[in-house]
């Protein structure tokens, strides 16, 4: 499988995956070599990534706690000093290894610790192998808030190797499969009907090949998601507030991101049926596709009003508008869009019918 370039690093795939960390490590001079893990990748992933690896280096390692309630200010503090303890200097190099909080926390930790050391993503879950790995985007959360704290910085290279899947819950793996099914809705129709075709998860390198192509597509026309690269919050608008009040709520039990996003793609579906026009057709079938892979979730009027009051601290608004990614059709979007306050209560009304 050819590794797909970006704009500054390349993207390889299993074998050729390790193939090139080797050639990497081997022909550049590191002063320390670290690997971040949780305790999941710890367990699971480490010893296979780590004997696969011939470069001759010692690896110090680092760990945090797993779950999206520790991708925090905090953590990131804890890995900072254990850095700085372990003599890491600005030739270092962190690996980091595990699902999207890995990559994204330990992606903000080596842009900013000593103002910069290069790191190198290496996604274990489904939802970071074919979101996170393309991009650049690093950051925490703030208290519920997703992804508040960050900066854009790419690594040296990511590396993804579906066996690691492998290790995942099946309920992992249909939340990163949500992404995929996004990938479709907002660029390719064609892929959304491959997609929604899929009735097993266990033999995905080829899908996952083709969503990382189709949002590397996006992110080369628009590095710094100025214009087009928007197109990818299709369904994280109300999706984000959904995951951040079910993750600060001690009532409910956490949502994983694509669970969220899932429900997140229903409401704004329904939102571009009333404003840009989406055929009600296709609004059917999005809505038939979605409740069929995840579970539907019960919200109370209490529940909609937090959500929507979260909408606020939405990383896409300016000027005081929450804005928007709608669909015109599936694979065809409108950016900036601005949503009448009476049309949110109706598309939960939709979602619950």
């Amino acid at each position: 499988m050819d590794s797909i370039t970006t704009t500054s690093y390349a993207v390889h795939f299993n074998e050729n995956a390790y193939r090139s960390l080797n050639l990497h490590l081997e022909s550049t001079d590191y002063s320390k070599v670290f690997v971040l893990v949780d305790e999941n990748t710890h367990e699971y992933c480490l010893s296979k990534f780590l004997g696969a690896i011939t470069a001759d280096f010692s690896f110090e390692v680092i760990e945090i706690e797993a779950g999206e309630v520790h991708k925090t200010i905090d953590t990131c503090t804890g890995v900072w000093e254990a850095l700085s303890e372990l003599d890491a200097d600005r030739k270092s190099l962190l690996i980091n290894l595990g699902g999207g909080v890995v990559t994204d926390l330990g992606g903000f930790v080596a842009s900013t610790y000593k103002r910069g050391i290069q790191f190198i993503n290496v996604p274990t879950t489904l939802l970071a192998m074919v979101d996170a790995s393309v991009g650049g985007k690093t950051g925490v959360d703030l208290g519920a808030l997703k992804n508040q704290i960050g900066v854009i910085n790419q690594p040296m290279m990511v590396l993804v190797i579906a066996d690691f899947l492998h290790t995942l819950e099946q309920r992992q793996v249909q939340s990163g499969f949500a992404e995929m099914l996004k990938h479709g809705l907002i660029r390719n129709g064609e892929y959304w009907k491959t997609m929604k075709t899929i009735a097993t998860l266990e033999n995905l390198g080829t899908s996952i090949y083709d969503s990382v192509s189709l949002k590397n597509d996006i992110v080369l026309q628009d590095p710094t998601e100025q214009h087009l690269r928007k197109i990818l919050n299709f369904g994280h608008t109300l999706g984000h507030a959904i995951e951040s009040y079910f993750l600060e709520s001690p009532d409910h039990e956490l949502l994983l991101h694509g669970e969220a996003i899932s429900i997140g793609m229903i409401l704004e579906a329904y939102l571009s049926h009333q404003i840009t026009g989406l055929p009600k057709n296709e609004l059917e079938d999005i809505k038939t596709t979605f409740l069929s892979r995840y579970e539907k979730i019960t919200f109370s009027d209490a529940d909609i009003s937090k959500i929507l009051a979260l909408l606020k601290f939405d990383k896409k608004n300016s000027h005081g508008n929450i804005n928007f990614v709608l669909l015109k059709n599936i694979g065809e979007t409108v950016i900036d869009v601005q949503v009448p306050q009476e049309l949110f209560s109706q598309a939960f009304a939709y979602y619950k019918e």
